[in-house]
């Protein structure tokens, strides 16, 4: 069956926000409990480099919703904290957001949260288990990592000997997040938050990790980004250990020393790469076109990602 991309959407609700992926809304508040709600709704728009690129992965954000959702449920279950995770379910969407919206209740099926309302804590909360992409190459440059010594002589993709914590600033689309130090973070939203915010980024890490390692799939970093309720309480915000916000590897053909088979990004990352090489982009928008070939193999990776993980 093919399956219509949905690039944008357009619904009749308030305060509509694009993300790099996600069309965020507000919605009314809870009818139970009065908190503020948001609808996000997952496009099939995919980013690279901090650049959305002009061609749609059909069916993407359905697959990252039903992922992003399980782990959210497991974060929860597992008591590692509160998630912003209302329901997932478009009937639940009012009627008055299609009164003259362009967009059907039928095109949101599968690619919507509501969730509660959060102020965002502007700070990218990373963990990396494994040494690669930005932290690799900090670690040839400096022997560190966001500030973090490591044990010399370690080579691309090693395990590292503890899962770290390593903050990024959270910076608007088009600008690229900028990894910093635990004390730069601690400056911007307070060192009390931020370490109550590593030891929970750290927590869910070791957490999905072993669930993955079970079913094959290395996490070799992830990102998290969190959220302060109208009551103070800390959420897990956003999405949650999909191919977008983290390296996916196949466990039975990792070797470190060179780059790995991913279920992630990364292969379309390498495909950009190669138009960089050739002349052919700058990694500037506009992105170039996505050859089909490269829309299919990117869509296989995060499908199998969610079959094997969500077993």
């Amino acid at each position: 069956m093919t399956i219509e991309p949905v690039l944008a959407t357009d619904l009749d609700l308030p305060g509509l926000r694009r993300g790099k992926v996600r069309d965020v809304y507000d919605l009314p508040p809870d009818p139970a409990t009065g908190h503020p709600r948001l609808l996000i709704i997952a496009t099939d728009r995919i980013s690279a480099f901090d650049v959305v690129m002009p061609t749609p992965i059909p069916g993407k954000g359905q697959l990252l919703t039903s992922l992003s959702t399980f782990w959210l449920r497991f974060i929860e279950r597992e008591g590692l904290g509160p998630t912003h995770l209302l329901s997932t379910n478009a009937d639940d969407i009012p009627e008055a957001a299609f009164a003259s919206a362009g967009t059907t209740r039928d095109q949101l099926r599968g690619r919507c949260t509501i969730a509660r309302k959060a102020r965002v804590i502007p700070i990218e909360c990373v963990a990396r288990g494994y040494l690669e992409g930005s932290g690799w190459k900090e670690y040839q440059a400096t022997g560190h990592v966001c500030g973090l010594p490591l044990p010399p002589g370690l080579r691309q993709c090693d395990r590292l000997p503890e899962p770290i914590f390593t903050p990024a600033t959270k910076e608007e689309q088009g600008k690229h997040d900028e990894n910093i130090d635990f004390d730069r973070a601690a400056s911007l939203v307070g060192r009390s938050l931020m370490e109550d915010l590593r030891r929970r980024t750290l927590a869910i890490y070791r957490a999905a990790a072993a669930h993955a390692l079970a079913r094959g799939i290395i996490i070799a970093d992830t990102k998290f980004e969190f959220g302060l309720a109208p009551d103070g309480s800390i959420l897990l915000i956003d999405e949650a250990l999909t191919p977008d916000s983290s390296r996916f590897w196949p466990a039975d053909t990792y070797t470190p020393g060179r780059a790995q088979r991913s279920f992630d990004k990364q292969y379309l990352r390498e495909w950009l790469e190669e138009q960089v090489r050739a002349g052919h982009w700058n990694k500037t928008p506009p992105g170039p076109d996505l050859p089909a070939a490269i829309v299919d193999a990117t869509l296989d990776r995060y499908r199998e990602a969610r079959d094997r993980l969500t077993k």
